[in-house]
């Protein structure tokens, strides 16, 4: 066992892990932080991208030990019980930017970071471009990327 101190959406977490433990595993079976979720296993889908030291990281091949001495925000983080939506989540729900809701955890975090690295004014095939490691298999993506430019521009607002 490998004993690890993170901080985990602004709260201090200890724990002793199989060093072999993703990190995705960790939130989820550890945490109880259900929202990051599992969809490939190979780092292609973005179900389970979340932040690592404010940087979008997809958590299903990070080992927790990695984040040991790190922050890690889930989409959970984003916006803490009874508080309001985090914009880009309001631009999700707004603008119709999910189906099913399986991606959306991992969009809205992808998201977050590529308005973070990006700006707040994001044309629409830059959004597309940096959205190619999520996958949805529900929409036509129209109303991600709309929900996305929208959300940059809300988290503009609120800054």
């Amino acid at each position: 066992m490998a004993k690890i101190s993170l901080i985990v959406n602004g709260n201090p977490v200890n724990a002793n892990v199989d060093p072999r433990t993703l990190l995705v595993q960790f939130l989820r079976e550890n945490l109880r932080l259900t929202g990051t979720h599992v969809g490939c296993d190979t780092s292609q889908c973005g179900a389970c991208v979340v932040h690592l030291d404010g940087k979008a990281v997809k958590s299903c091949t990070t080992l927790a030990v990695m984040a040991d001495g790190h922050e890690v925000k889930t989409i959970e983080g984003l916006a803490p019980d009874g508080a309001p939506l985090h914009p880009m989540q309001e631009a999700f729900r707004e603008h119709h930017g999910l189906q099913c809701g399986f991606c959306t955890p991992g969009m809205i975090m992808t998201a977050v970071d590529l308005v973070n690295r990006k700006g707040h004014d994001l044309a629409d095939h830059v959004i597309r471009e940096e959205l190619e490691g999520n996958l949805c298999r529900c929409t036509g993506y129209q109303n991600i990327v709309t929900s996305i430019a929208a959300g940059a521009k809300a988290m503009a607002k609120s800054a």
